[in-house]
């Protein structure tokens, strides 16, 4: 199942409008963006890969209609089935 939650990011938007991502905080963590990936556009927002110290990969979404920044995660936790 994949989580969608907002989340606190800094980021500068270049001459052209780019969006470059300096840090976000989730679950009480400012993380560092070291690097930023593949980027595009959807319905929901402007999708962006962003890598962290550690080689942790992060998928943000800014949604510019709202000012609003969202990370993309997968929810891993099992899902026990009771018959």
């Amino acid at each position: 199942m994949t989580v969608m939650e907002t989340i606190d990011v800094t980021a500068r938007f270049d001459n052209q409008g780019r969006i470059k991502p300096i840090n976000f905080t989730w679950n009480g963590t400012t993380y560092r963006v070291e690097s930023t990936g593949r980027t595009w556009t959807a319905n929901d927002g402007v999708h962006i890969l962003v890598m962290v110290l550690g080689n942790r990969t992060f998928h943000l979404v800014f949604s510019p209609d709202q000012g609003v920044w969202r990370l993309i995660r997968r929810d891993d936790t099992p899902t026990i089935t009771v018959a």
